[in-house]
């Protein structure tokens, strides 16, 4: 249906017409440059957020190497690693938390947004 709107030229030209006469041809060259930023914020931010996925996909195996502790004296290890156990499994409760809390909401919202 809106394939066969643009299958001749004089089609276009009423459109472009008709788009003329309702926002005027002075709105018309703003709106488009707001359009063309937008667009650009958007290629931005979705290149940004592939930047982001391949340095967390090269570091996730050293992750674990580094939340080990140093080999350093048995007693100080010894007495470290509960605490750090402690420590992972409350970032985990708190991951899966705001996992639940996505999943449910579809996004994440701050108290000063919920308030709005």
């Amino acid at each position: 249906m809106i394939g066969d709107l643009f299958d001749s030229p004089w089609k276009i030209a009423i459109i472009a017409i008709v788009i003329i006469v309702l926002f005027g041809s002075r709105k018309l060259p703003a709106a488009a440059r707001s359009l063309g930023q937008s667009m650009r914020i958007l290629k931005k931010e979705v290149q940004g957020l592939h930047e982001d996925e391949e340095p967390a996909a090269a570091n996730a195996p050293a992750a674990p190497a580094q939340l080990q502790a140093p080999q350093a004296a048995p007693a100080t290890q010894a007495a470290a690693a509960p605490d750090a156990q402690e420590q992972i499994a409350s970032l985990q409760k708190q991951l899966n938390n705001l996992q639940q809390t996505v999943g449910t909401n579809g996004s994440t919202t701050t108290d000063s947004q919920q308030t709005r």
